[in-house]
């Protein structure tokens, strides 16, 4: 996984942890899932994701992968679907996470949304992705576009994640990976780096402190009023 070869090494530098955040709780290394948004058998959200985690794994990240196949669409079966419990569990188990889609009909693929809506907001009383970091990227067929990313970013936010500024659109990917499906060295795969470097840097500032920047008015007062009505709520 930590095969790189376009990587410019004397351009690369690695995260230290502790000059950049000297108080820092966590010392274990990020914990990001990567989702992709195709299923073809050369899907290029697919490549474009694993050449994401091969950088990750430069950059000290732990990563883990989400295969959609076999993934049924929402509602159309129960929560304990393994497929749908295997999502929910990386979800759980991560602190950052990038999703990867292909742009289909100038939008994200169907693929790519059903996996996202499988995500609750709430689960058990654990928030699965509030407060974590995410990264979005598009391949595209013909000219740059920025419309999955776009949208991606919206329902980011919508999932109270911490969406980081920068992004990755590759345009014409079937030019930019080689017969092997690896990513070829050029700007793309430059911006892409830049993308992941982001993305571990905020996850290391964030996580600690996640709790914090999401603790709401509006929650606390409904949480005191919930505790008030069963305080006073007569005995059986």
């Amino acid at each position: 996984m930590t095969n790189t070869p376009a990587l410019d090494e004397a351009s690369f530098r690695h995260i230290d942890n502790a000059r950049l955040f000297p108080k820092s709780l966590s010392q274990h290394a990020p914990r990001i899932l990567l989702l992709y948004g195709s299923l073809r058998s050369r899907s290029y959200s697919r490549l474009m994701a694993e050449e994401a985690a091969r950088v990750l794994h430069r950059l000290g990240a732990d990563t883990q992968t989400f295969n959609p196949t076999g993934l049924p669409f929402p509602d159309d079966a129960a929560t304990d679907h393994p497929k749908v419990q295997e999502l929910r569990d990386l979800v759980n188990w991560s602190e950052g996470m990038v999703w990867s889609s292909p742009e289909r009909h100038g939008a994200m693929s169907g693929i790519m949304k059903t996996q996202i809506d499988w995500i609750p907001l709430s689960l058990g009383g654990i928030r699965p992705t509030q407060g974590k970091t995410l990264a979005v990227m598009q391949v595209c067929g013909g000219s740059q576009s920025f419309n999955s990313v776009n949208q991606l970013r919206i329902l980011g936010r919508w999932m109270r994640l911490l969406t980081i500024p920068n992004q990755s659109s590759v345009a014409k990917a079937f030019q930019q990976f080689d017969d092997a499906g690896r990513m070829k060295p050029g700007p793309f795969y430059d911006r892409m780096v830049d993308v992941m470097e982001e993305l571990v840097k905020f996850t290391l500032l964030t996580r600690d402190i996640k709790d914090q920047l999401t603790d709401r008015y509006s929650e606390r007062k409904q949480g005191h009023a919930d505790l008030l009505r069963r305080v006073n709520q007569p005995s059986a």
